[in-house]
């Protein structure tokens, strides 16, 4: 294990009737498992008091504690925020499980397929016995169970899934960009495999990953839901890279707003093309914030939080570069297109994303 320590950066919320020292001895038990948590201290939380430093041990990788959430360094108990060294953890009482910054974890032998940029990165998160296969490739017989990372484009997914023996489909974890949930339930996998939101970056292959955080998300914004998703955030928190693993209604979220970024950045920088991500977010930021806001009204029974074309925009500065490009249409703003002629077939004569729909029409896609 390694230590873990609360400081005094800021204050924990307690109850004025419990000392401080109390209350950050009650705090670490509490994060170790090793003290219940009790409705009756959170439902008399009344003022924050500063706790003096106190020392938290922790085995990463092992259950995580309930009740904390932070984030840039951070950890928060009942809203208040303490210093967290030398790791990050993350965690909450509410969707987000765990998300940890440690030392190099052991992690299970995998199957990458795919050796491109991400697939090499991948192994090099590893602990060197991980098998990288290409699409073509027959499966490996010597490794029988742990996850097996797709780092492939989306039209190969047919043929990987193909090889994988039927048995071990439900160890997939998938890493495309764009909606793979209709895709997914057409195989039978949509609440058996495992998917990750990768907003981490990897420029050349052999090159070492960039961490998607932003000025808004510090705590980083890569997500992961599904049987491997905490094997997954340990082999990436291994190079230093933050993973949030989520429950399955705050991961749909995350995996709208995802493709929401993708989908309305890449529009309206075809619309000027040439044109940046950057370029998107500097110039015309009025004509990308309106089609996200439609086409985040347009998406079916999500909620998302508050500031959504701001995290947005924010993450397209820490992507500036990125050069835009409508494609992957099937499983970017089809999505998107396919709302609009669902209301036409069900006879609504109002089209819930008619900005989309016209700059596809003038872009010549989609129709």
């Amino acid at each position: 294990s390694q230590a873990c320590c609360l400081s005094t950066g800021d204050a924990f919320m307690v109850t004025s009737t419990v000392p401080a020292l109390l209350a950050a001895a009650s705090l670490a038990l509490l994060a170790i498992g090793l003290l219940p948590s009790s409705p009756k201290l959170s439902s008399h939380v009344s003022r924050s008091v500063a706790t003096p430093r106190v020392a938290l041990r922790t085995a990463f990788g092992a259950a995580s504690p309930t009740g904390l959430r932070g984030c840039d360094g951070r950890v928060t108990w009942r809203g208040k925020i303490a210093r967290v060294e030398p790791s990050r953890a993350y965690y909450s009482m509410g969707g987000l499980r765990k998300n940890i910054l440690a030392s190099h974890a052991s992690v299970m032998p995998s199957v990458i397929i795919g050796g491109g940029r991400v697939g090499e990165a991948l192994k090099e998160m590893g602990s060197g016995d991980d098998v990288i296969m290409g699409r073509y490739d027959d499966f490996p017989e010597n490794i029988t169970s742990g996850p097996i990372y797709v780092a492939t484009r989306n039209d190969a997914l047919d043929d990987v899934i193909e090889r994988v023996p039927e048995d071990r489909r439900e160890d997939l974890v998938f890493m495309q960009n764009g909606m793979l949930e209709p895709y997914l339930e057409s195989k039978g996998l949509a609440d058996k495999a495992t998917q990750v939101l990768v907003y981490f970056a990897v420029a050349k292959l052999g090159e070492k990953p960039t961490d998607g955080i932003t000025d808004m998300n510090p705590e980083g914004l890569t997500a992961a839901n599904g049987k491997w998703a905490e094997e997954a955030s340990n082999r990436f928190n291994n190079v230093g890279l933050s993973c949030k693993v989520l429950d399955k209604k705050p991961f749909m979220a995350a995996m709208f707003e995802k493709l929401i970024w993708i989908c309305s950045f890449m529009v309206i920088g075809a619309m000027h093309a040439p044109c940046t991500v950057g370029g998107v977010e500097t110039n015309h930021t009025e004509e990308v914030t309106a089609l996200i806001n439609e086409m985040a009204a347009a998406v079916p029974d999500v909620e998302f939080e508050p500031q959504l074309p701001e995290r947005l925009l924010a993450y397209a500065r820490s992507v500036a570069h990125f050069p835009t490009a409508v494609k992957e249409f099937e499983w970017r703003n089809g999505f998107f297109n396919n709302l609009s002629k669902q209301a036409y077939k069900k006879g609504i004569m109002k089209d819930p994303l008619p900005l989309h729909s016209y700059y596809l029409n003038v872009l010549g896609v989609g129709k």
